[in-house]
């Protein structure tokens, strides 16, 4: 890919570049807790986007798509927002680090990427991350990982139209090979994590499915959590969302909110615990307790949260019957992945299982795709 990138790039401009790269993610555990102010723990992996970029002294950008064979030229001003949706994230990074001061001036690219799309990964995030580190280095601007974070955040917001949490943007960013991230997502506080699983393997499975109420179904689990959260904080004040919150508390207002708010919030409970066990097993390099936690993980999802589906539960039955050590959907749920911890002597059985069984049961084969943990937004030697 690099090699095309470059080819590209002196194609067009006639001259060489500097090379930028940031990744995709995956999270480990902590979902659906990141706007419940809980915790998550996610870590960039060795897919991403990869750029070529110079500086061309005008005040125009001109882009190239390798993926989409497509070139864009757009300028810097509000008004020059263009319409192609991939250039849409490039217009909106470069108009986020203006407005908190950077410099940014016209530039050249040529990019490409290797993150699966559609399978929860974050491609966007990889690409806003990429060009945030880029123009923070290429301009000198001085602006630390945090905010690159956020520019990221703010170019889905206001030029992508998505209100997405802060995880994506700086998993991509702060990412450290061998190393998943417990961000919390009230205080953005980090601390990095070994995750070195010897005799492990980390291996997603993309059930090719997406049910179209997840976005209804997400926005009546956040109302149902938000309850949840003010019933809790007329007994306890300090109480601003439910990651504050403990079991004995929401117990005491059972009687105050619908069933289907307690079981959401009694998930939400105790998947901000799960993370914290995560944590202190990868420490002790205790990896069974890693993957009984996603079991668990992904029972909570599938019958408090109820945002599993037919699919994924039967991926995860079949990885509890070929002895995978953990196993989960990841992501808001209603399809797309589950991610699986699995032992290298497992891994073959399992793989061949899935793809037999599955196909089997519901007419199309998934995808498989190995992750590694690795580094995040970088400049390329």
């Amino acid at each position: 890919m690099k090699e095309q990138i470059q080819e590209k790039f002196r194609t067009l401009y006639g001259c060489d570049g500097e090379m930028f790269a940031s990744a995709g993610r995956i999270n480990l555990i902590g979902e659906h807790t990141d706007y419940n102010g809980g915790y998550v723990f996610p870590g960039a992996i060795d897919c991403g986007i990869l750029a070529e970029i110079k500086p061309n002294g005008t005040a125009k950008v001109r882009a190239y798509s390798l993926d989409y064979d497509e070139f864009v030229e757009f300028g810097l001003n509000e008004e020059d927002k263009p319409e192609q949706s991939w250039a849409s994230y490039i217009f909106g990074v470069c108009r986020e680090t203006a407005k908190r001061g950077g410099k940014v001036e016209g530039f050249d690219t040529v990019f490409a990427g290797d993150v699966p799309l559609g399978a929860g990964l974050s491609s966007s995030a990889a690409l806003e991350s990429t060009f945030a580190f880029a123009l923070n280095s290429l301009f000198d601007n001085g602006i630390d990982k945090f905010t690159l974070a956020k520019i990221g955040q703010s170019t889905e917001h206001n030029y992508c139209g998505v209100k997405c949490g802060i995880m994506d943007q700086f998993a991509s960013i702060f990412g450290k090979s061998g190393s998943l991230i417990r961000l919390n997502c009230k205080t953005l506080e980090y601390k990095y994590f070994p995750f070195n699983p010897e005799g492990y393997r980390l291996v997603l499975v993309d059930s090719c499915v997406k049910h179209e109420l997840a976005s209804s179904a997400y926005n009546k689990r956040r109302e149902s959590c938000e309850r949840a959260a003010r019933a809790i904080a007329k007994n306890h004040p300090d109480v601003e969302f439910l990651s504050d919150a403990k079991r004995v508390w929401l117990d005491e207002v059972r009687s105050e909110i619908s069933e289907e708010d307690f079981i959401r919030a009694e998930y939400v409970i105790g998947e901000v615990q799960r993370v914290l066990d995560v944590c202190d097993a990868l420490e002790r390099g205790d990896y069974e307790t890693v993957g009984e936690m996603m079991y668990q993980t992904h029972f909570g999802l599938s019958r408090l949260y109820e945002v599993s589906c037919e699919e994924l539960d039967f991926l995860n039955r079949l990885a509890r019957k070929c002895d995978v050590t953990g196993s989960r959907v990841m992501g808001g749920g209603f399809g797309g992945c589950t991610i699986n911890l699995v032992k290298d002597e497992l891994y073959d059985g399992f793989i061949s299982a899935v793809k037999e069984q599955f196909t089997a049961r519901f007419g199309h084969a998934p995808k498989i795709y190995d992750v590694v943990i690795s580094d995040g937004a970088r400049k390329l030697e």
